[in-house]
């Protein structure tokens, strides 16, 4: 989970603000910040220096909501003047009305996820905005949450299955698709302001197009479908431009992925996707109300290598789902040795209030699902250990993340293996050559030199 506090600002009137969970959560608060600048409202980095709070919840699992309800208390604490926003503000409490209102009664408004305009009403009823709006100090990728040189560029919002661990349905509703048109403008933007790594997200990256029937947009007077394949080769022909690189995130395991992956092979996209698998066995699986089978995805995940063999799979996986067996948990970590995941993150099952999962019978117990979430996370570390050591001695591109003193002393970097924040990175040594120097947000190359743990040790030049 990121927490993302914005930097303070100028001028009255000041909104401070707080934004939790996802990167497709991250997303709706730079459409609300970059409102709030467009209007001449400033931000605040504390709560106490604020004219009023506004909190983007996270609400998909109990930690979440935790940190989330927590967050609030301590902004109506230090402030009093509070808007909650969000997945969590979407959520029904215990007593049929709303969570947040019923945890904090005293807050200002609450409003759904992907909900800007309902946002900026209630700040406008609590904090009027500025008589002169100061919309030229706007930059036209608008206010960001992450670093300079990546991005991340929701395409949709919601999703159209019925996961039985999950309500995020519930609270973003059904797949609605952004038109093609105004996702590559968006992109364009952000390439143009000085992106080199464009993230692209949504619930169901794969299903991008299928509410709009794949119609035809149009961009720059040329028709486009609005699907997922022209999607990425668009992107990925606008990214060579500008010599970045885009990302795919939640991609579920659809029979036309496969068009996708010679798109990687001819270096228009990354070779690197993320698929939330959550399990490999067929009756599991069925219980989860998952879309593809374990015997498909592993076989599906063998094309995609033979069509592109640099390509770096992650994925996430449930550990102790209600009716797991161990049998069945042991066909979970087969499947993720003979896949060969390179990168996998595994939960231990946690009940979600509103879930359907939560009638499912033969619950396992929390000491079982943990001890298999770490049986779990043993298997996978080996797997991508050994993966990792295959790359010493090779030569790598790698965006720069962090370089002190221009980079003399080396600094950190991820290669195309590895996505922010959730995999691993590449720590830089001292170059080679004197003369050479490292800058964030610039690509260098660097030879690797050995593994240590989900990173990599390599030598810029």
């Amino acid at each position: 989970m990121t927490k993302s506090v914005v930097s303070p600002g100028a001028a009255a009137p000041k909104v401070g603000f707080v934004s939790l969970g996802c990167p497709k959560a991250l997303t709706d608060s730079e459409l609300i910040l970059t409102q709030l600048s467009a209007e001449g409202y400033q931000t605040s980095k504390t709560f106490a220096g604020a004219d009023l709070v506004i909190v983007n919840t996270c609400g998909f699992i109990d930690d979440a909501v935790r940190e989330s309800l927590d967050t609030i208390g301590e902004a109506l604490a230090e402030n009093g003047k509070v808007i909650v926003t969000g997945c969590l503000g979407a959520r029904e409490g215990v007593g049929g009305g709303n969570l947040v209102r019923e945890m904090h009664p005293s807050v200002l408004a609450v409003t759904g996820p992907h909900a800007t305009h309902e946002v900026m009403e209630a700040v406008h009823q609590h904090l009027p905005k500025p008589h002169d709006p100061f919309v030229d100090l706007v930059p036209a990728q608008g206010i960001k949450l992450t670093p300079r040189h990546y991005a991340y560029l929701k395409i949709s919002e919601g999703c159209n299955h019925r996961c039985t661990f999950c309500i995020i349905p519930s609270m973003r509703g059904d797949l609605v698709s952004r038109p093609i048109g105004d996702v590559l403008t968006e992109a364009r933007k952000l390439f143009e302001s000085g992106v080199k790594e464009l993230l692209v997200v949504s619930q169901d990256t794969s299903a991008y197009g299928v509410d709009m029937q794949y119609r035809t947009g149009f961009w720059d007077g040329k028709p486009v479908k609005t699907r997922m394949f022209d999607l990425v080769r668009s992107l990925g022909e606008l990214a060579q431009g500008f010599g970045a690189w885009v990302r795919l995130h939640y991609v579920y395991p659809y029979p036309h992925v496969d068009d996708v992956i010679p798109l990687m092979a001819e270096g228009l996209c990354l070779p690197y996707l993320d698929v939330p698998l959550q399990h490999s066995h067929p009756d599991v699986l069925k219980r989860m109300k998952r879309p593809a089978s374990g015997e498909k995805n592993l076989e599906r995940i063998a094309r995609w290598r033979e069509l592109c063999p640099a390509i770096v799979v992650r994925s996430t996986f449930i550990a102790g789902f209600p009716g797991e067996t161990e049998a069945e948990f042991q066909h979970l970590l087969d499947f993720v040795r003979e896949a060969r995941i390179d990168r996998a993150g595994c939960f231990a099952y946690s009940p979600v209030n509103g879930a359907a999962a939560n009638a499912l019978a033969d619950a396992v117990p929390e000491a079982v699902r943990e001890e298999r979430r770490a049986r779990f996370m043993a298997v996978a570390e080996a797997v991508s250990t050994d993966k990792l050591r295959a790359r010493v001695g090779a030569t790598m591109q790698v965006l720069v993340d962090s370089a002190p003193g221009m980079g003399k002393k080396g600094g950190v970097g991820r290669s195309y293996a590895d996505a922010p924040e959730i995999d691993g990175v590449v720590r830089l040594l001292p170059p080679e050559k004197v003369s050479k120097t490292l800058k964030v947000g610039e690509f260098t190359k660097a030879r690797v030199v050995a593994a240590e743990g989900h990173d990599l040790l390599a030598v810029p030049f």
